[in-house]
């Protein structure tokens, strides 16, 4: 793993942090970008991985770009548009066109401001939970920019239109509790015991049978888009593979027997 990104896992829980504090963790940066989606990949793949949690050393979670980066011919900006496109597209877009295809549930801890792509990072996870000291903002107009890292399309999937209108049309700051009332966190938690909380929620999580936990968010991912009728019938083909599976008699088992189950992924 990369020194960008740190990596550590137990229990069944991989925990990747962002580390570039003394630049506040701009997500933009190429080591940042490579190392997760290298970490999350194989995540991905390994059934024992039960949940991810992604957060940021130091006091930003990330503030998106690299501000001091952005004259013409630095970071992702080409003097060759056709060239910026690329750069884009082989770079921070990688990031949600990932989190959008992976099953293995993802929580972000919050921890400090996460600001534009910041911002949209922590709305690529499944679950959002903030430190008291947490900041949003979709502030790409601020710098007379887009979000060109999928933005458009995932704020308004998680606070809804008007609200994502509302920041990414003013780049307007929110504070840990604004966010919660908007949906954009599940909940905001004190700032000492923000890794705790995360760790806790993804204790849940891998508690549960990882294949029914991986097919529920596969479910959830696609109904964004999906008819009912699509997504039912996605369902009956998901619940025909569970009842099939080892954990699921083991669920019945140890309910008719009043035990704690023991769940392997089987």
């Amino acid at each position: 793993m990369s020194d960008a990104v740190l990596s550590h896992q137990a229990d069944g829980i991989l925990t990747l942090t962002l580390n570039l504090p003394e630049a506040r963790n701009p997500v933009s940066n190429s080591a940042v970008i490579e190392a997760l989606c290298a970490a999350i990949s194989t995540a991905d793949q390994d059934i024992a991985c039960r949940a991810v949690i992604i957060t940021g050393a130091g006091s930003a979670f990330s503030t998106g770009g690299d501000i001091a980066s952005m004259r013409l011919g630095g970071g992702l900006n080409d003097p060759s548009p056709t060239l910026t496109r690329e750069n884009y597209r082989n770079g921070i877009q990688r990031l949600p066109a990932l989190f959008e295809s992976i099953e293995v549930p993802v929580i972000a801890a919050v921890n400090g401001p996460a600001i534009g792509a910041g911002c949209d990072l922590a709305c690529m996870c499944d679950i959002r939970i903030a430190s008291e000291k947490a900041r949003f903002a979709e502030s790409f107009v601020k710098m007379g920019l887009v979000p060109g890292d999928g933005g458009a399309w995932l704020l308004p999937r998680v606070v809804g239109w008007s609200k994502a209108s509302e920041m990414a049309f003013t780049g307007q700051m929110l504070d840990a509790e604004q966010a919660l009332a908007c949906g954009l966190v599940s909940r905001v938690v004190a700032a000492e015991a923000l890794i705790d909380e995360a760790q806790a929620l993804a204790a849940q999580i891998a508690a549960n049978p990882p294949h029914a936990v991986r097919m529920t968010k596969r479910l959830i991912r696609e109904s964004r888009l999906a008819q009912l009728s699509t997504i039912l019938e996605a369902s009956a083909a998901a619940q025909a593979l569970c009842h099939t599976t080892s954990d699921h008699a083991e669920a019945v088992e140890a309910f008719l027997d009043k035990r704690a189950p023991v769940f392997t992924g089987h």
